[in-house]
């Protein structure tokens, strides 16, 4: 059993890559992504590529279903036992609004107060016990709970991350009479201070239960009955990846799950291609996606909202998300302006030019329309032609019309919106950050983004793009080589200075034998082993803190702690860095800490994705019109994946292969590198 397999779901098309570790090949397939159950989808594209299911060793899944059920508010109806007083913490959060100005804005959160029940109990801030917990008011409100028609239930009790003695029995005591495992419990998701993060962490993961471990296992039992005996896993938003036991008990962890993939893959090909700072973007059918690496390294944030008051507090790659998939809808508002999204047409109905029921333009039809995508190859493989003819009367009908506008520059200017918002993202994660884009790459991927290169460049000024491979399938590909990871949290809450380093060097082996312990589950093989911890710091009287890397070492499984001399170090170079000062006299507080165990899986060589040999002559495939700007230029048409190590193409030329189009626009100049990258610059350069 040597192949592995990726698969990545999106809103419009499911990616599967497989790779053939003995053979040192690997192959692609995109197939529309089935609603609303996605596994229709997920197992019809291995089965494209892989009709012996037993061959596999390896299927790891990057998963949208925890991301749309909480975008969709399609979680399950869901319960919370509470302590007596905090009833309303979800629904107060920080006394924040969905818009910042005016008197009015309504929320409401994924628990109806009615099913917020509270219970005697009471732990202190220290972890004294102050009022035990009243276990027969914990399996009334249990009971009340599945006659209400609860799937799944939270345990949120104040303070459970100092001791969580209470809430443990309060879950004990509901798991004898929950008619299945649905029952999560704060000091087991996330034992860190912060009372409403770690509610609304906890109670989203209750929230996704049912979906997610439902969609899991029906996917899981499908591949046992086709004979696979392998390993399924799944990413996760850390970019590691998880058995599938795990991600059905804490499905909050995959909430970026696919995106993140996607991130992972991108900073292996851009770092092996000589290209350590690179921006990302993934174009999919709904959304763009925009990551940065620098260095090689992926930004982790330790906090995510999803959406207005649904706050996750879990360590996720740092991605910015706007509505400008090629299937998001172009539309003229009230005041006579031209919009892209947030509404997109997705899989079904689609785009016009799918000629299945929608009649509103989007990106793709504008890119049908200019010529850019060949209407008689549409990605994919569901559809045989695009309707070219309705794509163009979408566009003359609601943009052209109200615009004043003909054709051509209708469509010029739903494309000039789209990447104006791209753009915008990009600036975001680059230069409001202080990162100057001329020194990185841009990496477009998905379906979509291979179309945009260009655009970006001119708009934001990067120096030059890096399209991938099979950039359709990136995220796919970042299934099959990422890291098994687990990340873990506990509070410390406490002063530097005669600080318990033995009690802190407790909860560090915890961490370490419970991470080992995954990993020694795992039937995956790991090149390596790695440990990381970092504290959250501050000084006393600050809310914000600052996260300091810890110089720990890990001897046969043993953790040697840092004395409380190495951690003030750590934490003046930390904070001097960040600020350019420190405080004089400020007395030294430590938060929290967090502990990562991370088994490395094997990567494979991506010169294997080359191509073999060809001529640039014999990739030619023919030439048609493709409009660049207020004019029509013939375009050269080339098959992407027969095009030669060492090929030099100038614009405006097509480089066009199942999984995606690519357009080097003109003024611009693509080139194949050693591993099948086209690597697209400024002719002047």
């Amino acid at each position: 059993m040597s192949r592995m397999v990726g698969v990545d779901v999106g809103g419009t098309f499911t990616d599967v890559f497989v790779l053939d570790e003995a053979a040192g090949k690997a192959s692609v397939a995109k197939v529309p992504t089935t609603r609303p159950d996605q596994s229709g989808g997920f197992l019809d594209g291995i089965s494209r590529e892989v009709s012996d299911k037993s061959e596999l060793s390896v299927v790891v899944h990057g998963t949208t279903a925890g991301t749309n059920a909480l975008l969709e508010r399609k979680g399950a109806r869901i319960g919370v036992i509470t302590t007596a007083g905090l009833r309303d913490v979800l629904e107060m959060r920080r006394r924040d609004r969905p818009r910042t100005w005016g008197l009015r804005g309504d929320f409401d959160p994924v628990v109806p107060r009615a099913l917020r029940l509270e219970v005697p109990e009471r732990t202190l801030a220290d972890g004294t016990i102050r009022t035990q917990v009243d276990l027969d008011a914990v399996r009334a409100a249990g009971q009340q709970l599945i006659d209400d028609g609860c799937l799944a239930v939270a345990v949120l009790f104040a303070n459970a991350y100092a001791n969580p003695e209470n809430e443990t029995r309060a879950v004990a005591a509901l798991r004898e009479i929950w008619p299945n495992a649905h029952v999560s419990a704060s000091s087991e998701i996330l034992p860190e201070i912060r009372e409403f993060e770690r509610f609304s962490t906890t109670a989203l993961n209750a929230y996704l239960q049912p979906e997610v471990s439902g969609y899991l296992t029906r996917l899981d039992g499908a591949l046992r009955d086709a004979g696979f005996g392998g390993e399924f896993m799944i990413v996760q938003s850390n970019g590691g990846v998880m058995p599938v036991d795990e991600a059905s008990r804490m499905p909050i962890r995959t909430a970026l799950s696919g995106p993140a993939a996607g991130v992972i893959a991108a900073g292996y090909i851009a770092t092996s291609a000589g290209f350590p700072d690179v921006i990302t973007g993934d174009m999919g059918g709904t959304s763009f996606d925009v990551s940065l690496i620098a260095g090689g390294e992926t930004v982790l944030s330790p906090q995510t909202s999803i959406d207005f008051g649904m706050v996750v507090r879990s360590p996720m790659i740092e991605i910015t998300t706007i509505g400008a998939g090629g299937g998001s809808i172009a539309w003229v508002d009230k005041g006579g302006l031209l919009n892209i999204g947030p509404e997109s047409a997705g899989s079904t109905p689609g785009p016009v030019a799918y000629g299945q029921g929608n009649d509103r333009p989007t990106v793709t039809d504008a890119n049908v329309v200019l010529g850019r995508i060949d209407p008689e190859n549409p990605i994919g493989g569901k559809l045989e032609r695009l309707d070219v003819k309705a794509a163009c009367h979408a566009i003359e009908t609601h943009v052209g019309e109200k615009l004043g506008l003909d054709l051509e520059q209708a469509a010029e200017a739903i494309l000039r919106v789209a990447n104006s918002r791209m753009a915008g993202a990009i600036r975001l994660v680059s230069i409001e950050r202080g990162f100057d884009p001329k020194r990185f790459a841009f990496m477009p991927f998905g379906g979509g983004g291979a179309l945009h290169a260009g655009a970006m460049l001119d708009d934001v000024g990067l120096g030059r793009a890096l399209v991938p491979r099979y950039p359709g399938v990136t995220s796919a590909l970042g299934c099959v080589i990422a890291d098994m990871r687990q990340d873990f949290v506990q509070t410390v809450n406490a002063m530097l200075e005669g600080l318990d380093t033995t009690r802190l060097a407790r909860v560090m082996q915890d961490h370490v034998d419970r991470g080992m312990a995954l990993l020694d589950a795992a039937q995956t093989r790991f090149e390596a082993r790695e440990t990381g911890f970092a504290l959250d710091m501050a000084y006393l009287g600050q809310t914000h803190t600052v996260s300091v890397p810890l110089p720990v070492t890990v001897e046969n499984g043993t953790v040697i702690p840092p004395t409380e001399t190495q951690i003030a170090e750590a934490f003046d170079a930390t904070y001097r860095e960040a600020y350019g000062r420190l405080l004089k006299d400020g007395v030294r507080r430590v938060m929290n800490l967090r502990s990562a165990v991370t088994g490395k899986r094997p990567k494979f060589d991506l010169t294997t994705l080359a191509p073999e040999s060809g001529t640039v002559e014999a990739a030619q495939k023919g030439s048609r019109r493709v409009h660049f700007g207020n004019q029509w230029h013939d375009t050269a048409i080339y098959t992407r994946l027969a095009l030669p190590v060492g090929a030099v193409i100038d614009g405006p030329a097509i480089l066009e292969q199942p999984d995606t189009t690519v357009l080097i626009e003109p003024g611009l100049r693509g080139e194949v590198d050693r591993f099948g990258n086209t690597i697209i610059t400024r002719v002047e350069d």
